[in-house]
């Protein structure tokens, strides 16, 4: 049969593999980790007690009910979207209403976050850290950006409801390209409409062109059943003032011009609607946000809240569900919060979880929600698809691989010879943590005595997680034996290829917390944050870094669980800076304990950075 063109279709390379077939998006369902609730009443997490959960609770999404009363929590998910939404598919295939998502341009540049540092008043001269916040994971080649896009919309078809909508929100980098891919994946008859959001020109004016003043936001149906809520625009005032007729009732109206079928004119009434006018494609009466606005959080591509909540508010159902998987700065599950819709929104960026959260701790009666990764298995995932597979069948990857990969990105060199250390970097051996479990006091305590049994005196041990407690007397005892111990996280961003190959790997070194809990004589228990050691300093800058006047200055963020059961960080206090209060409280509020016996008490602080350092501590209450 000859080869026969039947369609247009955009093509670019990698779209294909070498056979000829469409490459999927990947197909892995992977548990999702329950790192911290927020906002679940006493009442709930007693109930959990009997479970016996350890270290994390595993998301048991098959039992979890669509509303609040039947146990829905909303989720924030730190992750790769591809993957996090390959995991979401078995549960929430055809239940998402309404996707929102507004994906980093093709423009090859990072997005930064601009974070204050310290005390100071958002009006005063104020000290900041600017910070990648994400960055193009495509690079600069469209082909590149049409790469990651294509499979994600096809994951995100699947996920949504019969009645569902996606909206994509692009600028004139990518609209051309985009508008062909979504034709594609959805169908050229699902195109609903290419909304005109006229934001206004603000920066500097444009020279030989005219100046850019809109975005474009595509929106696709499912089906040809969706829902659609009639959304109002406000008039314009002068177009307000051309209702100046009174009907026998009241109502203002105006006569306007029409033609009938013939080509006759007449004039006809049409009634002015207090609620606004029938919304157009072109929002224009919601501007871009000022540079000073209070809305802002310091992330370069922030929408304004009225723009997601009038896009919500139209094509979804109260009580539906929303998501967005570039979430940044988390205005969507602001809105979707606000306006009563359960959400899901997940990035793989720690500030957009750092700062989505705290907006979200802001709004007055916020409904529980639950902050999840994919934490090992994830890595797992990774690890299998570049250092290769489980080959001899002893549950390990090639090994060898993956620690001179963390060593090089680390600028170590290997080391032969050795039984428990894998690397040198100047003076100081290096041990690599496994991708799957957290680095034990054990592991240490070998890779510390070899290092003295070598004639060494530093040890630099790299970890993506680590055993609960172990900083004070593992840091303790190397010290005895004259050892200096350097304890490193392995960051989550060695698993995404364009920061390695940008060079964008920060190895943080562990912050330390000092904490005093005590019981006045009334029995209220009062938590206070001593100290916060960061030896991260040479990542702020210098005119920044002359500014920070206390230790606390590098502290963002930090809660308290009054009775952690070794699974889950659930919130009983929590205090954080904003733009507008730069100020944080050192002692928590008071909390009483319901009958006497030893508890666990959990901190947990965050620092500028974005990094999450916590303290255990056994508190026996009277």
């Amino acid at each position: 049969m000859p080869f026969e063109i039947n369609k247009t279709e955009l093509v670019w390379p990698g779209k294909y593999d070498a056979d000829g077939n469409l490459v999927q998006p990947p197909r892995v369902s992977l548990p999702f980790q329950v790192i911290e609730r927020v906002n679940e009443t006493r009442a709930t997490r007693e109930a959990k007690k009997a479970e016996g959960l350890t270290l994390f609770d595993v998301w048991d999404g098959a039992n979890e009910g669509a509303t609040f009363e039947d146990g829905w929590r909303n989720k924030l998910i730190w992750g790769d979207n591809a993957v996090v939404m390959s995991s979401l598919t078995a549960n929430f295939a055809g239940k998402i209403q309404l996707i929102y998502i507004d994906p980093p341009f093709d423009s090859g540049a990072d997005f930064s976050a601009t974070i204050d540092v310290g005390d100071e008043s958002i009006k005063k001269e104020k000290s900041m850290l600017e910070e990648v916040a994400y960055r193009d994971t495509w690079g600069k080649l469209e082909y590149s950006y049409l790469s990651v896009m294509h499979p994600r919309l096809h994951q995100m078809r699947e996920l949504l409801t019969d009645n569902g909508s996606l909206l994509l929100h692009c600028d004139y980098r990518a609209s051309g390209a985009l508008r062909l891919v979504l034709d594609e994946v959805f169908g050229s008859d699902k195109f609903r409409n290419e909304l005109i959001w006229n934001k206004g020109f603000r920066g500097t004016e444009a020279k030989r062109i005219y100046q850019r003043s809109h975005d474009t936001i595509f929106w696709y149906s499912k089906s040809d059943t969706y829902i659609w809520n009639s959304p109002v625009q406000p008039y314009k005032d002068e177009r307000a003032g051309r209702y100046n007729q009174v009907d026998e009732t009241g109502q203002r109206f105006a006569l306007i011009k029409r033609t009938r079928a013939d080509g006759s004119s007449y004039y006809g009434k049409t009634y002015f609607k207090e609620e606004g006018k029938s919304a157009n494609d072109v929002i224009s009466h919601v501007p871009t946000m000022a540079a000073t606005s209070g809305e802002r959080v310091g992330y370069d591509t922030q929408k304004p809240l009225a723009l997601i909540e009038f896009l919500i508010d139209a094509l979804s159902a109260p009580g539906a569900l929303v998501a967005d998987f570039f979430v940044g700065s988390g205005t969507t599950a602001v809105a979707a919060e606000q306006l009563g819709r359960r959400w899901i929104g997940a990035d793989l960026g720690r500030f957009s979880i750092h700062t989505t959260r705290k907006r979200l701790l802001e709004i007055e009666k916020c409904k529980p929600f639950e902050v999840l990764n994919l934490g090992s298995y994830e890595r797992q995932f990774w690890s299998t698809a570049n250092f290769g597979k489980d080959l001899d069948g002893d549950g390990q990857i090639n090994l060898l691989e993956y620690i001179a990969f963390i060593l090089k990105l680390y600028g170590a060199e290997p080391l032969t010879g050795s039984s428990h250390l894998h690397g040198r970097k100047g003076d100081a051996y290096i041990y690599v943590g496994t991708v799957s479990n957290p680095v034990t006091i054990a592991e240490i305590e070998q890779a510390v005595n070899e290092c003295k049994a070598m004639k060494g005196s530093t040890v630099h041990v790299l970890g993506w997680e680590w055993e609960m407690g172990l900083h004070d007397p593992i840091v303790g005892e190397a010290k005895r034996l004259g050892v200096k111990l350097v304890l490193r996280q392995i960051p989550r961003e060695v698993m995404e290829a364009e920061a390695v190959r940008k060079g964008q790997i920060k190895f943080f070194e562990l912050a330390y917390l000092e904490v005093d809990i005590e019981q006045k004589p009334n029995g209220e228990v009062v938590c206070t944050l001593n100290d916060f050691s960061t030896p991260n300093t040479d990542f702020v800058p210098e005119e920044v870094r002359e500014k920070i006047k206390k230790w606390s200055d590098y502290v963002d963020y930090w809660a308290v669980d009054w009775d952690f059961q070794n699974d889950t960080f659930n919130h009983g206090f929590v205090t954080y800076r904003t733009r507008q209060d730069r100020t944080l409280q050192l002692k928590s509020d008071p909390h009483k304990y319901n009958k006497a016996g030893t508890f666990k008490v959990m901190i947990k602080a965050i620092d500028i950075f974005g990094n999450d350092t916590s303290k255990l501590v056994e508190f026996k209450a009277k």
